[in-house]
């Protein structure tokens, strides 16, 4: 039996009601005091909108919160397969997140496959449970596994993979200032994880689309 990848332990989890958002006039005042700190005056007039657009956008990256959950998205499944029982593959799936160490983004693209039992899921919710998992504070490697843990535990396929490939800004426009360079996390459950060929063949197919 696959053992479930486990997050984090200071991750919230999805349906935890511990942390209590703040009032939007408090999002907007946060954002003037970081105005003042990086040396600016809130009340100039290029700025005197900016904690307003800056709690909305706020809401849009990290929608991911408060969107529907992974497991609604992939509660519904199709039984009507003919048979099919081979690899099931979306590959370059674009998202942007933001990393939980700087809140600089990164962005890049997600692969995902894997060997259906009985049932196979509608292939745009696939790219929404990335979605979900990518619009919230996360590291790369986290973020794999998260999704990874997500079709595991509502599709229970015969194995799963998932592939990010991203750049992080936290390396190229502070710190080592590395443009340029990109991170590859993988992670594998079930025939992926123990079948070195199947790894290869999901290598391959997601090379194969590689620009």
């Amino acid at each position: 039996m696959d053992a479930r990848v486990k997050p984090p332990v200071a991750v919230i989890a999805e349906t935890d009601d511990r942390v209590s958002r703040p009032t939007r006039a408090e999002a907007e005042e946060a954002v003037r005091t970081l105005i003042r700190w990086a040396g600016d005056d809130p009340g100039r007039e290029g700025l005197l909108d900016t904690p307003a657009r800056v709690t909305r956008a706020y809401g849009e990256f990290y929608s991911g919160y408060a969107d529907e959950s992974p497991a609604a998205l992939l509660e519904r499944t199709f039984e009507d397969v003919d048979g099919y029982d081979d690899i099931v593959l979306v590959r370059d799936i674009p998202f942007a997140s933001h990393c939980e160490h700087h809140m600089v983004p990164f962005m890049g693209k997600a692969h995902i496959a894997y060997f259906p039992t009985d049932r196979v899921v509608g292939l745009s919710k696939l790219g929404r449970v990335v979605d979900i998992f990518a619009r919230r504070l996360q590291t790369q490697e986290h973020l794999t596994a998260q999704i990874l843990n997500a079709i595991s535990d509502h599709l229970k396929p015969r194995g799963a993979a998932v592939m990010i490939e991203a750049e992080h800004l936290c390396m190229t426009i502070r710190g080592a200032h590395k443009h340029g360079s990109s991170t590859v996390t993988t992670q594998f459950t079930g025939v992926f994880r123990d079948d070195p060929a199947e790894q290869t063949r999901f290598l391959t197919l997601v090379r194969a689309g590689a620009s």
